[in-house]
């Protein structure tokens, strides 16, 4: 089974919503749904970390002091210092149909911080857009790299409470996060997968579901490129679109 894809259930619900070679993903196309009115997590992120985990306990001599990982019960404190650390707002996610330009909000800080968190960190360089649901919206955050299970597991096991902001919603060129849907009453963000609303009409339907926290501001025509390439039963493009991440300001 590849690292980080998991499938898409439930088709009437909404759901939760590098070395590089440009190479076929292996994925498992058993028991997938597609359904361009949701948003869906594909992550097997918890079940890779665990089992990452026994090997690293098995490889690794044990240490002293645990390297510092992030949970539910530390992100807020940890962000709230970070962000003010780091007030960065602009990000470039660069692919091989060109760059995005991301413009963060203040209003949603967690969310924020997080994502300059994680791009400073690498993390997205060892991902792709993983999801491509034509005419409505491309996911990025995600790959079957074991690299990427590797850095989930170093950065820790959390999600990120909502952070809703009036007026917000799922226009074209809005950026997200996803969300489980299982156990979520409160629509918790998973924090390492994103998308952005291609659809030329915008998202509504997903209005309250997921924490908007940014906006293309240049390059949604790589992004329309992106959402038209060829992909397979599940979503996923059939060749890799490798993502790489950069603050600029």
């Amino acid at each position: 089974m590849s690292f980080s894809r998991s499938f898409f259930f439930f088709c009437t619900s909404i759901i939760l919503f590098s070395n590089c070679e440009d190479t076929q993903s292996k994925k498992n196309k058993q028991n997938t749904i597609k359904n361009t009115d949701s948003i869906s997590v594909k992550d097997n992120s918890q079940e890779n970390t665990l089992e990452l985990n026994k090997k690293i306990k098995q490889e690794d001599t044990v240490l002293d002091d645990e390297p510092f990982k992030l949970t539910n019960e530390n992100l807020r404190e940890f962000m709230t210092n970070y962000g003010k650390e780091n007030p960065e707002t602009l990000v470039r996610i660069k692919t091989k149909f060109g760059d995005i330009h991301i413009q963060l909000y203040t209003q949603t800080p967690v969310h924020r911080a997080n994502f300059i968190y994680l791009v400073k960190n690498n993390y997205f360089d060892e991902t792709f857009f993983y999801r491509v649901a034509k005419g409505f919206v491309i996911q990025g955050g995600n790959s079957d790299r074991q690299q990427m299970a590797k850095k989930r597991f170093e950065i820790g096991d959390y999600t990120i409470p909502q952070e809703p902001v009036k007026g917000l919603k799922h226009n074209r060129g809005a950026v997200a996060l996803s969300k489980q849907w299982v156990d979520n009453p409160s629509n918790r963000s998973t924090p390492y997968e994103f998308f952005i609303v291609i659809a030329k009409k915008g998202a509504y339907h997903l209005d309250g579901e997921h924490t908007i926290f940014g906006k293309v501001v240049k390059g949604m025509n790589v992004a329309d490129k992106i959402s038209n390439v060829p992909v397979d039963g599940s979503e996923w493009p059939k060749e890799n679109i490798f993502i790489k991440a950069e603050v600029i300001k």
